[in-house]
């Protein structure tokens, strides 16, 4: 019997990344020079918010997506905190309501006008002290309206209820600091990867630690639950400090299903899931890449698809919620790419190509 290749038919195998033209980017941002690993930028079907380099306190902009081209250098800004702005999140309940975190150990809550700011904002909504140092993560629950979490330089993750303005519940499992949490789909399970190589599963209601993965040979940096098939996928650095991905059974964190290297490149890799289409982005800081694959619930569980390629490097990648999509050009992810050399905020849409 002669062998033959295994083709795979997917429905996605084409999908190619589409750049917006000039005139419908956002051009002349003073984009943030801070080293931390996050996005510094925040997308809605309203507004864009990003990070900027300020003098004396950390201060984002908020612009209307709909004032694309050159923002003039004196745009309003949002500019309450006293230190360096760390991570913003737009509540996906509210539209014109923002959280954001900074070096000043404090969380604080925005409420952005309609038709976005007339002048720069220094009053906010809500600050909320909980943390003894620094504060660099915030994601709001995935299902309940104004409930909050914050992790810090302190190791803790404090659960808000924003209602009261107060923390309902402390999560104190970690021995380092806390870079990257995850939900899962209806917010029952938080998944953390920590500075200590450790990959855990706690139940936000309790606190407990369910799961908890030492890696060894796969240092943990970014972790994303994919969707509702009780996996989890982090991004990291293997023994030979290359980067890769590793698949996990969120019932089972005792070894991986599968390691996979990717490039032997030093920027962090971020990991972006589309439950919908059952596809996975990894987006590279510091290189112009966005690889694509679909994820599958028999092996090789990871198929890679096609990886969109630009020369300009990325600081960070804010992602467009599904209902903001333009389904009428087939468009099944919006990207928004910060590209700090040249201070511009540029749309990358993926799109499926149909007859």
């Amino acid at each position: 019997m002669s062998w033959r290749p295994q083709y795979r038919s997917s429905k996605f195998r084409n999908v190619y990344g589409k750049v917006a033209s000039r005139e419908h980017c956002f051009d002349g941002i003073p984009i943030t020079k801070n080293v931390h690993d996050n996005h510094f930028c925040a997308v809605n079907t309203r507004f864009l918010a990003i990070v900027t380099e300020s003098a004396g306190g950390g201060s984002f902009l908020v612009i209307p997506l709909e004032r694309t081209g050159r923002i003039e250098p004196n745009y309003p800004k949002v500019c309450g905190h006293q230190g360096n702005v760390l991570d913003i999140k737009w509540n996906p309940f509210i539209e014109n309501i923002i959280a954001s975190c900074s070096e000043d150990a404090s969380v604080r809550i925005w409420e952005i006008p309609e038709g976005g700011l007339k002048k720069n904002m220094t009053e906010a909504v809500l600050e909320l002290y909980g943390h003894s140092r620094r504060v660099g993560l915030v994601e709001w629950h995935p299902t309940t309206n104004n409930i909050l979490f914050s992790a810090g330089y302190d190791y803790k993750v404090l659960i808000w209820n924003l209602d009261i303005g107060e923390p309902v519940k402390m999560i104190d499992c970690h021995t380092d600091v806390i870079l990257c949490m995850s939900f899962n789909t209806d917010g029952s399970l938080l998944a953390t990867t920590c500075k200590d190589k450790k990959l855990r599963v706690v139940e936000p209601r309790s606190g407990r630690v369910l799961q908890e993965a030492s890696c060894k040979n796969h240092r943990v940096n970014r972790v994303v639950f994919l969707g509702s098939t009780k996996r989890l996928l982090t991004t990291g650095v293997s023994r030979w400090n290359t980067r890769q991905i590793a698949l996990w059974d969120q019932e089972d964190l005792s070894m991986p299903l599968i390691e996979e290297e990717i490039d032997g490149l030093s920027g962090l890799l971020f990991p972006f899931y589309d439950a919908d289409t059952h596809m996975l982005y990894l987006a590279g800081k510091g290189d112009g890449n966005i690889r694509y694959y679909e994820i599958g619930s028999e092996k090789p569980y990871v198929s890679y698809l096609m990886e969109f390629r630009s020369p300009a490097p990325q600081k960070g990648l804010g992602v467009m919620p599904k209902h903001g999509l333009d389904v009428s050009a087939c468009e099944v992810f919006r990207f928004y790419k910060l590209i700090t050399l040249k201070g511009l905020i540029e749309p990358i849409s993926m799109i499926v190509p149909r007859r």
